[in-house]
This record gives C-alpha cells, sequence and structure tokens, in this order.
C-alpha cells in the first residue's frame, strides 16, 4: 500500500481518485540546470517515497544539503473508465516554487510552499493513456523571498530553526471531473440564525456552456435532510442560505464536535445530476468580545499549546493519518483545549481530525524565512495566504487567523514596508473571512488598532514573577509587554488579551545536562519541580480576569529545541494527568 493513501481533502470529497503516493523516479538538480540537460524528457538517476521531503528519513533520500532544485518524475496511467472527464492532478503542497509537465507539456507552475495547486493532465492525454508527469521544485530558503517558517537558513539547524523541506511534502493524487463541475464551497455558519451560508462556484473551462444549469445544496444531520437551497450555476459562486428549524439546530464545540453533512450536486437544464461532491461543517459562532474569547456567545479560555508539527522521520510530514490525530489526542490528555499551528500551514488532514475532536487551532502562515521589507517577497505573500485561507475556511475548528509572526519596528525604512504589509494582510483576511477574530501579528510590533485581539509573548520562567507582570493589568492598566516587543506600534485598545507564547521551559530528563540543546529557563531537577512550575505558569493566567488564554510552548521537542512537554517521538515527559489538572479548573475570565 502507497504511504499516506487516506483522502487528502476530507472536507470536499468525490468518489473516485487515486492516490499517486509512492515510488517517483528522482533526481536533485544542485545547480539548477535541469531543463538544459533534459530532465523534462528523459528517466531520472534515483528514487524517492512520495509525500515524504527528500531531507526525510521516510523519504528513502535522507539529504539534508541544501537543493537549489529537485526533480521527479512517474508514469501514470489516466484510468479508462474515466473517459469524457478532464482529470486533475492535485499537489497537497510542494515547497517552493513548481512547474509540471505531462508528456513534455508544461501544464502549469504555482509558487508557495504552504498551498496546494492542481494541473489538467487531459491537456497532454486522454483516459486510457499513460502520460509521463515530471515536477521541478525550486527551492532557496536564504533568498529573503520565500517564507518557509521554521526551515533552516544554514546547514546545520541551530536555535528555533530545523530540518529544511524540499519538494513535494504531502499528498499527490488524481481525480475526474466533468466538462463543467462544482468548485469547493466556502462554509460560514450562522447559528444565530440558524442557517449556513454557502458559496458554491462553477469551474467552467473555455467553450463550456451551463445555461440554465443548477447548484443544489443539502444538509443532513446524521442520515436526516434538515435543510436545503439551489440557485442558478455561475462561475465565481452565488450564495445558498440552508436555514434549520430550531429543533434541527446542533452547536459545534469542543464539549460537542457535532458535524453536519453537506451535498451539493450540479444539475444541467434537463435536470440531470452532472457533478456531486460531499463536505461537512459545524454550526458555531466565535468572536472576541468584553474581554473575552467567546463561542457560541459563551467565554472560552484558550489553553492551547504552540504546536509546529514536526516528525523525527517525516519532518513536516505525518508519518500516517493516525499521528495526525494522535498529536490531537496527546494534546488534550494535557489538558489542552487547541494550539496554535506555529509557522507552519499543517496538512488538511490535521484540520479534519481537529474539527472530528472538537480541537480549537489558530490558522497562521508560516511567514519566517522571507525579508518582510522585500517587494519580491511581500508581492506574492498576500496571494499566498488567500489560498490558504480558501483552503481553511469551512473548518469549525478554525477559531482565528494570525499572518504574521513576531514582527520588528523597523525605523530605518521611512515608508515603513512591514506596517504596509501587516495592514494589507489584516484588511484581506478580514475581507474574506468577517466571521472570525483576527489578530494582525503574534508578539512584538502591533499596527492594527482595531485588530480584534492583542497579544504579547512572555517565557519568564518564576511564576511569582510571571504573575506579577500581570498584577496591573488585572486592576484595569495598561498590558506588560517584555522588552523585546517595541512600544513603537499601536497601543492597546481594549480588545481580549492573549499571552500567545509562553512557557518553554528547557527540560529533557533522558538527556545529560551537558547536551548541546536550549530551552528557557533553568532546567528544573524532577518531573515534581517541572509540574510545579508548569502549574504556576498557567495558573498565573487563569486567575487574571482580563486574559482570554494563553500558548504553552510547546507540544514536542524539536532537534535541539527541547522544551516540550513530549519527547519527539510522543512519549510524555511527566505524567500528562499532572499538566491536565493544573489547567482543568474554570478560568477568571469564564466566570
Amino acid at each position: 500500500m502507497a504511504p499516506r493513501p487516506e483522502y487528502p481533502r476530507p472536507q470536499w470529497r468525490r468518489d473516485e481518485w487515486l492516490c499517486l503516493n509512492g515510488e517517483w523516479q528522482f533526481e536533485i538538480d544542485h545547480a539548477d540546470t535541469g531543463r538544459e540537460r533534459g530532465l523534462v524528457e528523459r528517466e531520472l538517476s534515483g528514487a524517492i517515497t512520495v509525500p515524504f521531503c527528500p531531507e526525510s528519513e521516510l523519504s528513502g533520500v535522507g539529504e539534508r544539503e541544501f537543493m537549489r532544485a529537485v526533480w521527479y518524475r512517474r508514469d501514470v496511467e489516466l484510468p479508462p473508465e474515466w473517459e469524457g472527464s478532464r482529470v486533475l492532478l492535485h499537489f497537497g503542497a510542494v515547497d517552493y516554487e513548481a512547474t509540471v509537465w505531462a508528456n513534455g507539456v508544461e501544464l502549469g507552475a504555482h509558487t508557495g510552499g504552504w498551498s496546494p495547486f492542481t494541473v489538467e493532465l487531459t491537456r497532454a492525454a486522454k483516459p486510457g493513456e499513460t502520460v509521463a508527469v515530471v515536477l521541478r521544485a525550486r527551492d532557496d530558503t536564504r533568498d529573503g523571498a520565500q517564507p518557509g517558517g521554521k526551515q533552516s537558513p544554514r546547514f546545520e539547524s541551530h536555535g528555533c530553526y530545523y530540518t529544511r523541506t524540499t519538494g513535494i511534502w504531502q499528498t499527490v493524487w488524481m481525480e475526474p471531473v466533468p466538462q463543467v463541475s462544482l468548485e469547493r464551497p466556502a462554509i460560514l455558519p450562522d447559528p444565530g440564525a440558524a442557517r449556513v451560508h454557502c458559496t458554491a462556484g462553477i469551474d467552467l473551462p473555455a467553450g463550456a456552456v451551463a445555461d440554465g444549469w443548477r447548484v443544489r445544496a443539502e444538509l443532513l444531520a446524521g442520515e436526516t435532510p434538515v435543510a436545503s437551497d439551489e440557485v442558478g450555476a455561475a462561475r465565481g459562486g452565488r450564495g445558498l442560505v440552508l436555514q434549520l428549524d430550531d429543533t434541527d439546530l446542533r452547536r459545534w464545540s469542543p464539549a460537542d464536535p457535532f458535524l453536519y453533512d453537506l451535498v451539493l450536486t450540479l444539475n444541467d437544464a434537463s435536470g440531470e445530476v452532472v457533478d456531486r461532491a460531499v463536505s461537512y461543517c459545524g454550526l458555531r459562532s466565535v468572536d472576541a468580545e468584553d474581554g473575552a474569547f467567546r463561542l457560541n456567545g459563551e467565554p472560552v479560555f484558550l489553553r492551547t499549546v504552540l504546536d509546529q508539527g514536526y516528525y523525527p522521520d517525516g519532518v513536516m510530514t505525518a508519518p500516517t493519518d493516525e499521528a495526525l490525530r494522535r498529536d490531537i489526542e496527546l494534546s488534550m490528555e494535557c489538558g489542552f483545549n487547541g494550539a496554535r499551528l506555529h509557522q507552519k500551514v499543517f496538512e488538511e488532514r490535521f484540520l479534519y481530525w481537529a474539527d472530528r475532536l472538537g480541537y480549537l487551532v489558530w490558522g497562521e502562515f508560516g511567514d519566517w524565512g522571507a525579508d518582510r521589507r522585500n517587494p519580491r517577497a511581500s508581492a506574492s505573500w498576500v496571494r499566498q495566504w488567500v489560498e490558504v485561507m480558501r483552503r481553511d475556511i469551512s473548518h469549525p475548528s478554525v477559531i482565528g487567523w494570525c499572518p504574521l509572526n513576531e514582527t520588528h519596528d523597523t525605523p530605518h525604512d521611512s515608508v515603513r514596508p512591514l506596517d504596509e504589509l501587516t495592514r494589507a494582510l489584516f484588511e484581506t483576511t478580514r475581507a474574506i473571512d468577517p466571521t472570525r477574530p483576527v489578530l494582525d501579528t503574534s508578539g512584538y510590533k502591533h499596527v492594527v488598532r482595531e485588530a480584534d485581539v492583542y497579544d504579547c509573548h512572555d517565557y519568564c520562567q518564576d511564576p511569582s514573577e510571571f504573575a506579577a507582570h500581570y498584577e496591573e493589568f488585572a486592576r484595569g492598566g495598561d498590558p506588560w509587554v517584555n522588552s523585546g516587543e517595541t512600544t513603537k506600534g499601536v497601543a492597546y485598545a481594549g480588545q481580549p488579551f492573549f499571552v500567545s507564547e509562553m512557557g518553554g521551559t528547557w527540560w529533557n530528563p533522558a538527556a545529560a545536562e551537558s547536551e548541546d540543546s536550549w530551552g528557557y529557563g533553568d532546567r528544573p531537577k524532577s518531573p515534581e519541580e517541572y509540574a510545579e512550575r508548569f502549574k504556576g505558569l498557567v495558573g498565573a493566567l487563569l486567575d487574571n480576569p482580563r486574559i482570554c488564554g494563553y500558548c504553552y510552548t510547546q507540544l514536542t521537542d524539536i532537534e535541539q529545541e527541547q522544551n516540550g512537554v513530549l519527547y519527539p517521538d510522543r512519549r510524555p515527559k511527566v505524567d500528562l494527568g499532572l499538566l491536565r489538572s493544573a489547567q482543568e479548573r474554570p478560568a477568571a475570565v469564564e466566570e
């Protein structure tokens, strides 16, 4: 069986598809001269296991050197039973600049290592024929133009930078669609009005017509239809409103992560079903009001953990779907109710499990690695972020958006391009999704006064000193910010206040004191001392009536950064029940 064989796009499913994970031909192109040397046409010299990046053990390559370009090749038979269909080839994510050929015909290109893209194979071959698929991925984490998250710009991992990811790192698959097909909808719940808004468009290729065609949506609770609507089909989409009776309304929450199924059909002018796909949604509302983060109108304290999604054998790619689910379950066993998915756009299967398990996550972008003042970087940055949002906007587990991390003041730039980029990303986020809170940047320089949440990063390790940072704030004063967080941005304006990075205690009881690693503070001498420090740090924020949540650094150790509550292989460092008991009491803001 091919690795990672599960359906990669669980919130937009069709019955027919083929997974293309497994062995592909592979060749490293250090000088990026492969096009001139005929790599589009000829066989490649090596092999790799997709979807794992060549830096990983699971890929079978294990190359840790910088790779300026890499090439993939695989012969793919288009099933004859797909005759009459357009065959789409999907890439979950390729880092960083990808170009795809089939039988020597260039089908398309994509820039951005975090978001999916698609090309059409039937431009080069028909169902029943075999097509040679070739992909080139260019990747240069040192050029200052590409956002790569925590991928190391040096040969070695160092500080909070880890092993790089080059090329394909998420599932490759193909599916047949009709000549005119449904596009993935945006699903936004409105539980206050007992309805679901769905914007559904069609893919209408040049020369195709869809006069008199209709899109129908049906919402189901289990097997029972509870709402439906129908509109005329149109490129770009039209809105459907699925109105429920109050008796059919069941709100999604961590306590009850109930999901409705959503079936969309495309009917031609005669009423015949041309296309059909299945989705799901959760009915819940999120907002940040009156100093609290609220879910379904009720305050919920964000007991979140920093999750960077690295695996010892797969780097940024989970070895199995079960590993994605298990990370969430382990976090919940610790008492966390959610996560900041930090400096990486996670595989969509992770969000699927978060939806199913009732786990709250912040949608973020892996913006580190790019010079934020570089016009070449920022020009595509907004477009890449839009692609991420469009992929994830319908997931009920996503409760907020944050496109930037730790932005700094740049006084030598008279036009302040970073401020402009921050504002552009904020405005774009708010325009695409008016239903979720938006944080302009996590930590350091805030520039958008009307951001829905305000935050700071605080890695103080003494619980008493840590609590003292926020005593004046609890009495109605201004919030604390540390010396690394500039005061040249906008002032706090009364939003819910989120300590979005804290903890990070340096501790690896399985390693010697002299081991080359790092974390925050003096290393505890015992599990009991570690658990007591954890309890004091989180307790200081749970008890503060003006703080809406925290994000504890972090879920797992990653290479030299050893401040996780779990080892890299997900073994607990301490009895997880101790961490859970420290967090399970009601927070002041919830009372």
